[in-house]
């Protein structure tokens, strides 16, 4: 829902908040991302100890619920604790399970098979968009809101059926409700730092890429078609690059594809009434940034010596990356306000991924040295 969430930017600022600005609205989207991360804190250790099920469980309730609330609000607050606040806390805590547990599973081409898993986000953001916008004209805001919802519990029924984590906690280990030991170690610190910046700028052509086409004045097709582009793009970010993180380091890989994402950002300022050039780059920054979030879960792995808090390790890093979100989608969008121009808001994009892959390739450096050929 969250890679999802630009159709919902676009069809607030026009239709249902049309009063409200686009800086305001992006909180909703920024609220729910920031709790998914948040959830993870608490849904990691939870997790090791071997509540995944329940995670799980409770996850479909909240998502499920939170968009059926969704399709009844029609004001700023209760959209806000709909989409934002319940939504966000059940994602939250589906996606640690469905991170944390891929690891137990296998022992080679482990960056492969989480960014396999990945990939379904990014296929949510191709239907989910497709799916409200072909419905919404038709059965209203309401209804598009509710198929979603149906949409999802579906597939979350799969999930609670047939989910199992296969490591087993160690009972007589006590287990923290937050795990604060990886601050003790500097790659984990200069991590969390990067995932910050990272996740400051990653997401914000996802929640403005279709506001900026519409108001270039391009196709209003073509418009709408922009996010579940850039979603598509991902889908290849979040599995090749995995490919290539088994074979050369997640951390390696995750620096290359985190500044060339930043450099993107900084060509979008160059496309100004090119249709061809908006398509081209937005499937090269969705796979390019679609590597950022995939290779997030394999690089806290490959500095993690003890598999048993890869959970609470996880939700740590997720934290520092719901903080990144909170803040950078609406201040991208008061960017735009403020100056009137795209530009800005580009920039910082591109800044904020820059940041990024130098504090990832710094993580990589602390934890393996300066030897480039070094798999990491």
């Amino acid at each position: 829902m969250l890679n999802a969430f630009g159709v919902y930017q676009e069809y607030y600022s026009i239709v249902l908040l049309s009063s409200t600005s686009d800086s305001t609205i992006s909180w909703i989207g920024s609220i729910n991302a920031f709790l998914i991360c948040t959830t993870t804190m608490f849904a990691g250790p939870l997790f090791d100890v071997g509540y995944g099920r329940p995670l799980v469980f409770g996850g479909t309730f909240f998502v499920v619920f939170g968009l059926m609330m969704t399709s009844l609000g029609s004001a700023y607050w209760q959209l806000v604790l709909a989409q934002g606040v319940c939504i966000g806390i059940g994602a939250g805590a589906l996606f640690i399970v469905s991170v944390a547990i891929i690891p137990g599973y296998f022992t080679t081409r482990r960056a492969l098979a989480i960014g396999v898993a990945a990939s379904g986000s990014s296929l949510g953001g191709i239907v989910y968009p497709i799916t409200f916008h072909y419905l919404e004209p038709t059965i209203g805001f309401g209804w598009a809101t509710r198929v979603i919802g149906f949409i999802a519990l579906g597939t979350l029924l799969f999930s609670c059926a047939f989910i199992k984590p296969r490591s087993k906690p160690d009972p007589t280990k006590r287990r923290k409700v937050i795990d604060f030991s990886g601050f003790r170690e500097l790659p984990f610190n200069l991590f969390c730092v990067a995932s910050l910046a990272g996740f400051c700028g990653l997401y914000i052509p996802f929640f403005y890429v279709s506001q900026f086409a519409s108001r270039a004045g391009f196709d209003p097709t073509l418009s709408f078609y922009m996010l579940p582009i850039l979603s598509a793009g991902s889908i290849v970010g979040r599995i090749v690059p995995g490919q290539l993180a088994d074979r050369f380091g997640p951390m390696n890989v995750l620096t290359i594809c985190t500044a060339a994402a930043g450099l993107l950002a900084f060509c979008w300022i160059a496309i100004v009434d090119s249709e061809a050039g908006l398509i081209i780059w937005s499937l090269l920054y969705g796979a390019f940034s679609g590597a950022f979030v995939s290779l997030q879960p394999a690089s806290i792995v490959s500095i993690t010596a003890e598999m048993g808090m890869v959970g609470g390790r996880l939700g740590t890093n997720t934290f520092f990356a719901a903080l990144g979100i909170l803040v950078g989608t609406p201040v991208a969008g008061a960017i735009v306000e403020q100056a009137e121009s795209w530009a800005g808001m580009q920039s910082f994009c591109g800044a904020m991924l820059l940041l990024s892959a130098l504090l990832v390739c710094a993580t990589r450096c602390a934890k393996t040295g300066m030897v480039l050929a070094k798999k990491a």
